[in-house]
Parts: C-alpha cells; sequence; structure tokens
C-alpha cells in the first residue's frame, strides 16, 4: 500500500546532503591542525632560533676550550675539564656563588615584606590611592635598566644625593658604592626599592580575600596583627608563593647594576661580583667562553634545583581557597 502526503501539507524533513565521510573528517582536522602550526610558526622558529639551539650549543661548548676567537671546527674537547676547574680550582667562583646568596637572602625578603606592607596601605578607599600605586610601582617599570643604575650610583657617591642629606643632619657620609663594605648593600637598597611588581600582585591578591572572613575575626574578637595573621597570610600565601619563586630567580640573575656599579669588574674588591657578572667577565673579557657556558648550565640547574624545592615545600604553607592544597 502506497503512503501519500495529504493535500496542502509539505513534508518537513528537508532534503539530506550526503553524510561526511571519516576520509572528509579527518581531511578537516588536518587542515585546522595545519592552519593552528602556521600561525604558530614565527614562536617556533623563534624558540629553535633564539633558545634552544643556542642553548644546545652553549652544552657543547661547556665541554671545550671555546674564546670566541676560534672558529667551532677548530675547537677542542676536554671533557669535564671546566667543570672541574670550577669547583676545585677557581676560588672568585665560589666568591661569586657567596656574594649571589648573600644578595638573594637579603634583599628578596626585604623586597616582598615591603611589597606586602605597602600593599595592605594602599588596600584602602582612601582620596588619591591610585596615583601613590602609580608612583610606588613606577621604579619598577625602570627594571634593570643601565639610566636607572647610572643615577643610583651617582645617588650615592661621596659627593651624591645621599651623603648632602645626611649633611643636614650633621652625620658625614661615606663612598658607599666605593667601599667594599657597603657596595654590595647598596645594590640591595636598589633592589628593594623596585618593589612595585610584587606590590601590585599583592594588591591583587588582596582584593581577593572575602571581607566575611574579617568580619568574622572581629566578632570573636580578634585584633589588627591577628586578623593578619589568621585571614590575610593564608589567604595571601598562594600569591605569597608565586611571588617568592619569581623574585628568588630575578635575585639570582642580577647584572646591570652591579655591572654599571663596578665598571664590569666586581669591584671594589670583588665586593658585588654576582654570579651573572662573574659569567659575563669569563665569557667576554677573559674570552674563556667554553667555561662561562659550564658556569651558564650550573646555574641554570641551581636555579631549577631551588625551584623544585620551593614547590616541593610549597604544600605544607600553601593553601587555596578551594581547599586542594596540592
Amino acid at each position: 500500500m502506497a503512503l501519500t502526503t495529504a493535500p496542502g501539507r509539505t513534508s518537513r524533513t528537508g532534503p539530506v546532503g550526503p553524510r561526511p565521510t571519516r576520509r572528509g573528517a579527518g581531511r578537516a582536522r588536518y587542515g585546522e591542525g595545519l592552519a593552528g602550526y602556521v600561525f604558530l610558526s614565527p614562536w617556533l622558529i623563534g624558540l629553535m632560533g633564539i633558545t634552544a639551539l643556542p642553548m644546545l650549543l652553549s652544552l657543547w661548548l661547556s665541554f671545550t676550550d671555546y674564546d670566541i676567537l676560534t672558529p667551532l671546527s677548530e675547537v677542542r674537547w676536554v671533557g669535564l675539564a671546566n667543570y672541574e676547574r670550577m669547583f676545585t680550582a677557581d676560588p672568585s667562583y665560589w666568591h661569586a656563588v657567596r656574594v649571589t646568596l648573600t644578595f638573594a637572602l637579603v634583599a628578596v625578603p626585604l623586597k616582598l615584606a615591603a611589597a606586602l606592607g605597602v600593599a595592605l596601605l594602599l588596600n584602602r578607599a582612601w582620596r588619591g590611592v591610585g596615583l601613590f600605586r602609580g608612583l610606588f610601582y613606577l621604579p619598577s617599570l625602570l627594571g634593570g635598566s643601565v639610566a636607572l643604575a647610572i643615577v643610583w650610583v651617582n645617588m650615592f657617591n661621596r659627593d651624591g644625593a645621599f651623603n648632602s642629606f645626611l649633611a643636614l643632619f650633621g652625620v658625614e657620609g661615606l663612598p658607599w658604592v666605593s667601599d667594599p663594605d657597603w657596595a654590595l648593600q647598596t645594590l640591595m637598597v636598589l633592589a628593594i626599592w623596585q618593589f612595585g611588581a610584587p606590590m601590585v600582585i599583592f594588591l591583587a591578591g588582596l582584593k581577593q580575600v572575602p571581607v566575611e572572613l574579617y568580619e568574622a575575626a572581629a566578632v570573636d574578637g580578634a585584633g589588627a596583627w591577628r586578623r593578619f595573621r589568621a585571614v590575610t597570610l593564608p589567604m595571601l600565601s598562594p600569591v605569597i608563593f608565586f611571588n617568592l619563586v619569581l623574585e628568588t630567580i630575578h635575585g639570582f640573575q642580577g647584572f646591570t647594576a652591579a655591572f654599571v656599579l663596578s665598571n664590569g669588574t666586581g669591584g671594589p674588591v670583588d665586593s658585588t661580583l654576582m654570579y651573572t657578572l662573574k659569567l659575563y667577565i669569563s665569557g667576554f673579557t677573559d674570552l674563556e667562553m667554553g667555561y662561562a657556558s659550564a658556569m651558564a648550565w650550573v646555574f641554570l640547574l641551581a636555579i631549577a634545583l631551588v625551584t623544585a624545592v620551593f614547590f616541593s615545600t610549597g604544600r605544607f604553607w600553601v593553601h587555596y581557597s578551594d581547599g586542594d592544597d596540592s
């Protein structure tokens, strides 16, 4: 029996085209993937040409006696001699390690403390608070610029602005940047003064702390210090962890200010011989690029180890609001 459509009615089913085949779907996915790689190609070329290949080349050079002036085809393989010299026969290397550790262990905690303290002060609805936030952040915009380092050196010279300020109170100034006992401390003060970047991150974290927690703590009779310890610090622990990792790495990489202050020598009396400055002197002043490459790889592994320690211990003191402390 044949089925017919009632008069005046049209079929609700439209024309059905051919179903896409598995081969056609595969071609579409291939085309999308190819387009993605085309758009990523500038970044991939930069990664290989500017980062990956130079790193692999420096790893190879760390086992040679390359001196920049010798063609790569004529370099001599020395094996682990550069690493053996670094750890056993170069006292200035270990001095640079001590200077860098001293700088990082002192400047980084003080910088984070200053950033957190100012962030707490600026986390209020005061008139003109936005202006103050911008002014405190301004030094971080300059970063590790040579111009800023030159200004800082001139400010702390014997005839600089800082000694002129001390003279107003009858205090005799010192040649801070040329005194071996104070030159590194001058660099620390410069690093601490540039607390704007972590301050902004702390401000963002403070904005995420629920006001209800402070209200509940106040109802329970908690004072300002107790609220800071019991509410602010635990809620800010992920932000503190983030800033701690970044600023520690940044502290180990200090170079520009030490180079400008010492004219590229690490003086006075090697008091500002940071690790990166020692690496620069070895590679571009002493023309021992093979030895400098070995120093760079040890530096990379040391930073990776410090970062791994932070992440492995962070689960004991970093608390997340969703309850996942991993």
